[in-house]
Formats: C-alpha cells, structure tokens, sequence
C-alpha cells in the first residue's frame, strides 16, 4: 500500500511537471507572436507568469517543468545549443529566485494584502527578471546572435516583457485558482460582471484603434473591476487590457502609428505597467479594507452577545 500511494504521488508530481512545461511552451509560442526583437524578445513574456505561478503553487520542485518548457521554446528559436542553454538556464532561474524572494517577503498566494502586491511587482516582477533579461541577451551578444550595440535596447525589451508576464499573467492565474464560485446565483452580479467585462473590451479597442491619446480611457474600468470584484475583476480585465493594446501595438495602430520601435515599446510598456500596477494595488487595498471590515462586523457582533449576556 505504501508503495503504490508512493507511485501515486510520484506519477502525480511528474504530470504536473509536464503540464508546466507544456503550458509554458504554449503560451511562448503564443508571445512569439508579438516578436520585436530578432524573433525572439517580446513586449509582453506570459511564460514568466506561468513559471511564477506555478512555484508559488506547487513549490520549487517544479522547476523541471519551467526547464523543460524553456529549453523546448528556444530550442526553435535559439542561435545554437550553448547559448540555448544559457538562456533557458536564465529563463529557469529567474522566476526561482522571484518566488524565494517573495516567500521570505511572507507572500501570500490570495494577494489581498497590499504588502503582497508590492512585493510581487518590485521582487517578485522587478528585480527577479533582472536575471533572465541579463542572462539571455548576454548570450545573444556573446554568440554573435546580436550586435554589441542593440544589447540595452534588446536588454530592455527582455526585461519588461518578463516583468509584464509577472505583474499580468501570475496575479490573474492566482486570482483563478483561488476563486469561488457563489453557493446562490445573483442575477445582478453576473450582470454587472458581463456589462464590465464589454465596456472594458469596447473601450480598450476604441482607445487602440484611434489616433489620439485614449489610453486613459481604460482607468475607471480598471477601478470599477477592483472595486467591485476585487482581485479576480482586476487580474481579468488588466489581462484582457494588455493583451488588446499589444494586439495594437503589432499592427501599429492607433496611439502605436506612425511612431519607431523604442517609442512604441516606451507607450506600451508604460502602458501594461501602469495598468497592472493600478490594478492589482487598488484590488489589494480594496480587499485589505473588505477584510478589516469583516473582521471589525464580526468583533462587534461578539461584543454586542457578550453585553446580551451580561444583562441577562
């Protein structure tokens, strides 16, 4: 019996090893899509998010998983095998170091504290793909792959695609993972979630499909989301904001026409940046208030028993 629990649990741990990998190909082929730099660097990296995700989840003993998807993905892409391996070794371990950064922060997987969407912006988004982009476009450069002078132009790509994968993708895989769905249905609620859900969609393309400076326009959907449906409203509209304003970024329309590569990466980014960042900040401090009140309700309706009893 012990043995086959064993095998149980072993056979277990090797299929979710291959289902990280195989996730993160696909969204990597999925980001290639959006390219900018030499087939290979994009604006927005979702694997990140994936590798990030899935440690905070099933712990470090994933990291098999992240290895075998990286390797896979550059693999098809990469100059040759030794700067290959260089850059998966860099993708594998950058978003490592992100979660033991954001475990000895005291991280929390439900994000509803604010101290939890800080630390997963500056350590965990940040400062932990500081090594991936370092890493893989040192290796570009050493192999020949890439001029010596494109590095901090190719450097700065890398890094906040991997950034932007983190601070979009992980907030909004997590947000799925820990959602509920209601014991009793409200009809207004789930309509309330539709009508949001088109608004921010209908605003998003009109504000990327016209030549003046609508990006603004998405902001008091952004609020409206982490207001009303906290971090799953928030983590799915920043997603769904992101992932339309890189969809115009490709096709150089709207606010993205008519301008060079750094230009649009600069508006994009901040773009995507600022959007994560509003959101899953104000989600966190809307969800720390709901809380504090809950717990406030609760206090007093014990003190209100406990006086009940007195008088009795």
């Amino acid at each position: 019996m012990v043995d086959r629990a064993r095998l149980r649990q072993h056979t277990v741990e090797v299929l979710t090893v291959l289902a990280v990998a195989a996730c993160y190909y696909a969204t990597a082929r999925l980001g290639l899509l959006q390219q900018l730099v030499r087939g290979q660097v994009t604006p927005l990296w979702p694997p990140t998010g994936i590798a990030v995700a899935a440690l905070l989840v099933f712990g470090v003993r994933i990291w098999p998983g992240i290895a075998l998807g990286a390797l896979a993905v550059n693999l098809l892409i990469g100059p040759s095998p030794l700067p290959v391996l260089f850059i998966a070794a860099g993708n594998t371990v950058a978003p490592i170091c992100s979660y033991l950064m954001l475990r000895r922060a005291g991280f929390r997987n439900e994000l509803d504290r604010l101290r939890d969407a800080l630390a997963l912006v500056f350590l965990g988004a940040l400062a932990g793909m500081l090594i991936s982009a370092t890493v893989g476009t040192g290796a570009l450069v050493v192999s020949g792959a890439l001029p010596s002078e494109e590095f901090w132009q190719t450097w700065s790509v890398w890094w906040t695609g991997d950034a932007m994968g983190v601070m979009v993708v992980t907030p909004f895989l997590l947000a799925v993972r820990n959602a509920r769905l209601p014991h009793t249905i409200n009809p207004a609620r789930w309509a309330e979630a539709a009508a949001l859900g088109v608004c921010t969609a209908a605003v998003t393309v009109v504000a990327t499909d016209t030549s003046a400076s609508l990006l603004f326009l998405v902001s008091p959907f952004l609020i409206w989301a982490a207001f009303r449906f906290e971090r799953a409203g928030a983590a799915c509209c920043a997603l769904g904001v992101s992932t339309l304003a890189i969809l115009a970024a490709g096709r150089m329309t709207g606010p993205f026409a008519h301008h060079g590569l750094l230009t649009n990466m600069i508006t994009l980014q901040a773009f995507i940046g600022t959007t994560a960042l509003v959101s899953l900040l104000l989600a966190a401090v809307v969800a720390e208030r709901n809380r504090t009140y809950r717990e406030i309700k609760r206090l007093c309706a014990q003190l209100s028993e406990k006086v009940t009893r007195q008088d009795l």
